[in-house]
């Protein structure tokens, strides 16, 4: 995918969240695209803040407008530098997971695949070439 087909495909999932579809895994190589599309998906949900990497806080908080009623949050998530999944808990993520109110990104998510529920979206991401990627997306971890 180019970076338009990538911000298409990040604004159309983003069309697609609900109850059944708000917990997002994004997993691939270092600059295959992860950012790039939570970036997208964020401001096709309408956050209008930057929006960056949370690598060096591990996660951040976004409020969502009222047009996503019920939905109120979204949270983008990076995994990289955890070592396990006993340091998600001072985050909260189970409650963030749990509450249906929340989308949640989460890139290098197949470091905490174990903690993540049934109903997660798996995104893989790998490089094409310089400036294309391949973006799969599937329902099994």
């Amino acid at each position: 995918m180019t970076i338009e087909e990538t911000k298409n495909y990040a604004e159309q999932l983003a069309a697609s969240v609900g109850a059944y579809r708000r917990i997002f895994a994004l997993v691939g190589d270092l600059g295959a695209g992860k950012t790039t599309f939570s970036v997208f998906f964020l401001r096709a949900l309408g956050v209008t803040e930057p929006v960056t990497s949370p690598t060096f806080v591990i996660m951040k908080h976004y409020s969502l407008p009222t047009t996503h009623y019920p939905l109120s949050s979204a949270y983008h998530m990076d995994c990289y530098r955890l070592k396990n999944t006993e340091e998600l808990a001072p985050l909260g993520l189970t409650e963030i997971l749990a509450d249906k109110k929340n989308i949640v990104l989460i890139e290098w998510a197949d470091r905490i695949a174990d903690a993540l529920p049934a109903d997660t979206v798996w995104i893989d991401f790998a490089h094409a070439d310089e400036t294309n990627r391949h973006i799969i997306s599937r329902t099994e971890k």
